[in-house]
């Protein structure tokens, strides 16, 4: 007879597995997965538009969905999208009965340190990375001149203050929520890693809104590396804290290169080209320091 905690006796009426990895973990139906994937999407465009329109009225502005990022346009991308990670990991709570830490890392607690020496890590990356696209490809981020005014000064500090809640909120959403639901669809490790990989790499990328191949191409790579985080790690520690660092390093350099005024944030055909495959090495570089570090801890835990 099998003993108590081997496989045959493992409660399959949890709607988490501990014996899977993180992002295979969940047990869910079919149905309450697509809504995970789908709602929070949703909800966060909706939001986006109706905060938009009232930015509009506030500034006066004839085209409120312009490209231009004024502070308050900014202010209101951050705050949809924090909204609609809690939203997607409320949904998914509420939907699933998973426990919330569960969305945040499994089978293992949340872990600061593990958050800050990957906040550390990526800002030296991110950082060099664009240091390189300044050297090689000075005209392709779209900087006019280092300028700082009150715009500037308001949007650093609208950078400090919420874009940690905007990436935060992204990771949330696609890697704590839409990458296990879909990947609740296939039973097999391996191919339910694949699938939810797939889905909220496509899904992040769609939800950038670019019609350029090279940037939906970049933001489907973003995905698919810190899908690989999350999965390596076994929580969201480690692509939080890529997607913070990237977020707060690449928007600050933006806002002092722009002599002065607002940013541009333009997704439209012809807007990426071939200087996003130093920043999508930056992506994979990443993976590679927390597979390195994963696995240092893992040598220190069996010695």
């Amino acid at each position: 007879m099998d003993a108590p905690g081997s496989a045959d006796h493992r409660d399959v009426t949890s709607p988490v597995d501990g014996s899977r990895p993180f992002g295979a973990h969940l047990r869910m139906s079919w149905w309450k997965a697509l809504l995970v994937i789908i709602v929070p999407s949703l909800g966060m465009v909706v939001l986006q538009v109706v905060l938009y329109q009232l930015v509009g009225v506030v500034e006066g502005s004839d085209d409120p969905l312009a490209a231009t990022f004024t502070p308050l346009k900014f202010l209101a991308v951050n705050v949809s999208v924090g909204a609609a990670g809690a939203l997607a990991i409320g949904l998914l709570v509420w939907l699933a009965k998973v426990p919330w830490r569960r969305l945040i890392s499994a089978p293992r607690a949340f872990d600061p340190r593990r958050l800050t020496e990957y906040l550390l890590g990526a800002a030296l990356l991110v950082g060099a990375g664009i240091g390189v696209v300044a050297l090689v490809a000075p005209d392709a981020p779209g900087w006019t001149a280092f300028g700082v005014s009150a715009t500037t000064i308001v949007m650093l500090i609208l950078i400090l203050l919420t874009t940690p809640l905007q990436a935060a909120g992204e990771e949330l959403m696609f890697r704590g929520a839409v990458l296990p639901a879909a990947a609740s669809w296939v039973r097999p490790v391996r191919p339910a890693l694949a699938v939810g990989l797939m889905v909220a790499s496509l899904a992040f990328a769609v939800m950038h809104g670019s019609t350029d191949p090279w940037l939906f191409g970049y933001y489907a790579v973003f995905g698919l590396c810190t899908g690989l985080m999350a999965i390596i790690s076994r929580g969201i520690e480690a692509p939080v804290a890529f997607h913070v660092a990237n977020n707060v390093v690449a928007t600050t350099v933006n806002t002092l290169m722009a002599d002065g005024e607002a940013f541009p944030l333009d997704r439209s055909t012809d807007t990426g080209d071939a200087s996003l495959l130093i920043l999508a090495a930056v992506n994979v570089g990443m993976v590679v320091l927390v597979w390195l570090r994963e696995r240092r801890r893992r040598t220190r835990k069996a010695a």
